[in-house]
């Protein structure tokens, strides 16, 4: 009887010692969770400062008076973003060689017209001349916007793309002259134009509107999603809960133990 009882005492001991190192293993745990909830709440409030800044640049790179092309180009080649930056250039188009994006435009379906703008030095650039709808992918459908002669064209500049987006975004379909992506590369070749005879970024015209209303330009977009602050509530507030769940449990745990449960 003596043995079966000091038996009974050292399994309660060793019970209670594994609840507490239980206990102890849960604590850390909900420390490290903790951790990095607050860590990833921190990282979204450093992800919102950074997006700010960035919709501040845009938005100042926009209303600036239009740059010529040989500024811009010095800054792209010094590694500068050029990315929304307001810019001014002349020169000729050359409408036999327009490349198609496809694209949406105020809920209709159609492409945007890439066009190679001849410059005086002998090299193109590819401007965005604007939106046309579907059936109107045939350059000889809106004939009147097919300007000639030296224009001058306002627009914002936008660099290359190196590779496709996403996985998601469709190949280039090059033998129907649609492009899913825009690749700068397969544009110029496609076109016939020598690759070293090509500017290294993209021009999106204004909205001056053309001859015959189409292309209709003025199409870039600025929807720069900027949810980082809802983010970073999310992780705080997930941290919050954590704290004040596992507080609760080590509170019934606790009076649990004192009432001899």
């Amino acid at each position: 009887m003596h043995v079966r009882v000091k038996s009974t005492v050292a399994e309660m001991h060793k019970a209670a010692s594994h609840g507490r190192l239980g206990r102890i293993g849960g604590i850390v745990l909900v420390a490290i969770a903790f951790a990095v909830l607050l860590s990833l709440g921190t990282w979204q409030l450093e992800r919102l400062h950074w997006k700010e800044a960035l919709i501040a640049a845009i938005s100042e790179r926009r209303s600036a008076p239009p740059a010529p092309l040989g500024e811009i180009e010095a800054l792209a080649a010094a590694g500068e973003d050029i990315d929304y930056r307001s810019i001014s250039v002349s020169g000729v188009y050359d409408h036999g060689k327009e490349r198609h994006f496809f694209a949406t435009h105020d809920g209709r379906t159609g492409y945007y017209v890439f066009t190679p703008l001849m410059l005086a030095d002998g090299r193109a650039l590819f401007v965005n001349r604007g939106f046309v709808p579907f059936e109107k992918k045939d350059a000889a459908t809106r004939a009147e916007g097919q300007v000639g002669g030296n224009v001058t064209i306002n627009g914002l500049a936008r660099p290359r793309l190196s590779e496709k987006p996403s996985s998601l975004v469709p190949d280039n379909d090059i033998a129907k002259n649609i492009f899913y992506w825009k690749d700068l590369g397969a544009m110029t070749q496609t076109a016939g134009i020598a690759a070293d005879r090509v500017v290294p970024f993209f021009v999106d015209a204004d909205a001056a509107k053309n001859p015959g209303g189409l292309p209709v330009g003025g199409v870039t977009r600025f929807d720069l999603r900027n949810n980082h602050l809802q983010y970073a509530l999310t992780w705080y507030g997930l941290a919050g809960a954590l704290v004040v769940v596992s507080g609760a449990y080590l509170y019934r745990q606790r009076r649990r133990d004192h009432s001899g449960e």
